[in-house]
């Protein structure tokens, strides 16, 4: 029987063919302990020279780190292992023999690391970020189908910026200029006007020269707008599936989070709803904290996100910026319109913002305003404008960046591992 890793707790005491490479291996005497992965899953197989043979047993003894075979033997319970079975191995034929494998079972540098991040994705713990990634977007997809919203693609390449155009890259579109773009939302908005409830989920790119440990050129992001919707409607949908997407990857990744070595009751206390502090509370838990140089009006970096989220075990909602220091297109706050309807989401444990968002202005004249102190007076912003002009409803959305939420909930130090191959400030190779 041909099966895989993933699989073998269906053939329990039978004798199975999987196709695999070989992570590790040692010896002791007359055993040989392999270590397999075929993709979807670690096994260990045990080769018995008893069993086997003394030429083959030799054969094993001198397979090399990451050679390919396929492997035959019995599957049988082991309850030492956290995967809880292994291969007993009788049989195995070898597809490619692989010489001087580069990323050998010692330490490496984080620069060498990344030049084979071809081959580093095959480690057990890169494997378990990637399948921890999987399964939020498999979750994502859940809840938002679930909760009757439609997918909507929004372009790549847009002849104007959603949020200025400092961080953009550049482009010409035969005979005009275009970007990459930076954010989905612009187009999502004409699309909830026609479904109600839609999201995108795609890439998105920040000409940014950071280098922090939160920050990437290319990464993606999933984009919910939603028509008839004021802000504490989109508060609410922000923390139920942040709350989803943590009990999926709690329920299906135990494996991948125990290789990563996660505190899984850190992630059991993520229940919503999420505490909720204005921008003005941050700045006075700020300047209690030590921040003295922090002055309202002014956004917060890094440092500022970690302290705010200390005094948390949750992620925790900072709402009511500023006017001046977010988006031209966020909704005044009716009753103090130096602030606006947003707010962003600050992981807990230093990861940072994770989603920000905002109810959308759906008044054209005050539009058109902020249009004239943006000079977003172009041809490019029409279409947009026309959206208040026909049939115009309170709407909100937001956007989260899977990368920062892959971080936080998989325990990882930096988003560099987050993404199968990432484009940062110093590296475009792999």
């Amino acid at each position: 029987m041909k099966t895989t890793i993933a699989e073998v707790s269906r053939y329990v005491g039978e004798e199975v063919t999987i196709g695999v490479w070989l992570q590790n291996k040692r010896s002791s005497g007359k055993i040989a302990f392999l270590q397999l992965r075929d993709g979807t899953g670690f096994m260990q197989g045990i080769v018995v020279k008893a069993d086997i043979g003394e030429d083959k047993f030799q054969q094993a003894k001198a397979l090399t780190q990451e050679t390919s075979l396929y492997v035959t033997g019995v599957v049988v319970e082991d309850t030492r292992s956290s995967f809880g079975y292994e291969l007993q191995v009788n049989n195995f034929e070898i597809i490619h023999e692989a010489v001087d494998y580069p990323i050998t079972p010692k330490e490496h540098g984080t620069e060498f690391l990344m030049d084979h991040r071809h081959l580093w994705l095959r480690s057990k713990k890169q494997h378990a970020v990637m399948k921890v990634r999987n399964e939020i977007i498999r979750a994502t997809y859940e809840f938002f189908n679930t909760n009757g919203y439609t997918k909507i693609d929004s372009p790549i390449l847009t002849g104007s910026s959603a949020e200025g155009t400092t961080e953009l890259f550049h482009t010409k579109y035969f005979d005009e200029e275009a970007y990459l773009s930076q954010s989905g939302q612009l187009y999502l908005e004409a699309a909830a006007m026609a479904f109600g409830k839609v999201f995108s989920f795609g890439p998105t790119f920040r000409a940014e020269k950071s280098k922090t440990r939160r920050h990437l050129i290319e990464f993606w992001m999933i984009e919910p707008e939603m028509a008839f919707m004021d802000h504490d409607d989109s508060l609410e949908v922000q923390e139920q599936y942040v709350t989803h997407v943590v009990e999926a990857v709690l329920e299906n990744c135990t494996l991948e989070l125990e290789a990563l070595g996660r505190d899984k009751a850190v992630l059991e206390k993520i229940k919503a709803p999420f505490p909720r502090i204005s921008y003005d509370e941050a700045i006075d838990l700020l300047k209690e904290k030590g921040f003295d140089d922090i002055d309202w009006g002014e956004d917060f970096g890094a440092p500022h996100e970690t302290a705010i989220a200390e005094s948390y075990d949750k992620p925790v909602f900072i709402v009511n910026y500023p006017a001046e220091i977010k988006a031209f297109y966020m909704k005044p706050d009716p009753e103090r319109p130096e602030v606006v309807l947003c707010a962003d989401l600050i992981a807990p444990e230093g990861y940072g913002e994770i989603i920000g968002g905002s109810q959308r202005i759906d008044d054209l004249e005050l539009m058109q305003k902020r249009y004239e102190e943006h000079d977003l007076t172009g041809d490019a912003y029409q279409w947009y404008l026309q959206l208040r002009e026909y049939g115009s409803v309170p709407h909100s959305g937001f956007g989260l960046g899977l990368e920062r939420t892959v971080a936080w909930i998989a325990g990882v130090e930096h988003v560099r591992e987050t993404i199968p191959f990432p484009r940062l400030l110093n590296r475009l190779y792999p």
